[in-house]
């Protein structure tokens, strides 16, 4: 079974971050949150969660990487030596790492973005350095897999998903994914 790690920064974007936990359990995926200076976190609108883990060298083992964003959860990732280290693990090692809105840069600082398509927040296209800028809700290229913003974990946790070998036909018609406009 393929597992999932998702990294929660203090300032982590509530929406985000939840809601891709959602869809990947949904999907039957193994989905661990990890914190990092106690179980519990804070995010960007003053909701306070509890982690799975504490960030630790476990993450290792995982199949993929999420880094969602936040403010200033985004930052906090990027600023973390320790996250950048487990990024770059994951990219020499060919594992997934995902990034959506402000979680994107750390993919810049951690310099694993070369020639590779990726999206961002808004205004990104300059801080997603190295990387080729694509306009788009969500991109896949080679190991990264990139979003826009809070608008847009629904795609990106399927996308995921969809990476991981399952097929999201039926959970995109049971959550109401079609009707609201997705594709």
């Amino acid at each position: 079974m393929s597992k999932v790690a998702v990294l929660m920064a203090e300032g982590y974007e509530e929406g985000e971050t939840l809601t891709i936990v959602d869809i990947l359990r949904r999907a039957d995926i193994h989905c661990d949150t990890f914190s990092f200076k106690g179980k519990f976190v804070r995010g960007m609108h003053g909701i306070i969660i509890e982690a799975d883990k504490i960030f630790n060298n476990e993450i290792k083992k995982y199949d993929v990487l999420v880094l969602p964003g936040g403010r200033p959860g985004g930052t906090n990732l990027k600023d973390n030596p320790e996250v950048i280290k487990m990024v770059q693990f994951f990219n020499e090692n060919g594992k997934y790492i995902a990034a959506m809105c402000s979680g994107t840069v750390v993919l810049s600082d951690a310099k694993v973005i070369a020639n590779k398509k990726v999206t961002g927040y808004t205004g990104y296209a300059e801080k997603l350095i190295d990387g080729i800028f694509e306009d788009t809700v969500v991109v896949a290229d080679q190991n990264i897999i990139t979003s826009q913003g809070p608008a847009t974990p629904f795609p990106f946790a399927y996308k995921i998903a969809e990476i991981l070998g399952k097929d999201v036909t039926d959970m995109k018609e049971k959550m109401l994914y079609n009707f609201a406009g997705g594709k």
